[in-house]
């Protein structure tokens, strides 16, 4: 897979997803830094892309925009299989189920879908690229949306799990925080 990063901006653009407004920026700006952040804590560029896509469908908190599920091979063909399933995962992920297993050493790593209930079940490594694209967005858009106190206990857990970098930048933005 050969895709260039104007390839995925000229999507968002495509569908219309440039213009929706996301914690003070818009969507697709948000997509980016979440990509470039990624790339900073040195993730892969499959890693970087489901976190540029990922909430591409909607989530549990934001469905300002939300592509069809029925163009997954459409947004797989263009950023893989694997980038997909994780922006997938974390699109329709019920976040409780995810957040109670951030202390689970063992895999498999079962999600519930938050639409149909059904189990969508991660490995380990699966699980760690999840929780390391979910921390990501989430410190990508704090400060903006002034959201400290949403799950903050969660996000700890998920940083002091992924250690390294992730842990040096949750500490960083949530220094940054009011008091």
């Amino acid at each position: 897979m050969t895709t260039r990063f104007r390839d995925l901006t000229d999507f968002f653009i495509s569908v219309g997803a440039d213009q929706v407004a996301h914690t003070e920026k818009t969507y697709m700006a948000h997509g980016i830094g979440v990509y470039n952040d990624l790339k900073a804590w040195g993730c892969d560029e499959e890693l970087c892309y489901a976190g540029l896509f990922h909430s591409i469908y909607g989530t549990e908190t934001f469905q300002g925009f939300t592509l069809p599920v029925e163009r997954r091979e459409e947004l797989q063909e263009l950023i893989g299989q694997r980038a997909e399933f994780l922006a997938y995962v974390n699109c329709f992920m019920d976040r409780a189920t995810m957040d109670a297993q951030v202390q689970k050493m063992d895999e498999p790593y079962p999600i519930r879908h938050r639409v149909t209930g059904e189990k969508m079940v991660l490995s380990g490594a699966e699980y760690q690229d999840l929780i390391t694209l979910h921390l990501c967005d989430w410190l990508e858009q704090v400060a903006r949306s002034d959201a400290w106190d949403y799950r903050r206990e969660q996000y700890q857990a998920m940083a002091k799990r992924l250690g390294g970098t992730p842990l040096e930048a949750y500490n960083r933005v949530c220094a940054a925080a009011p008091q």
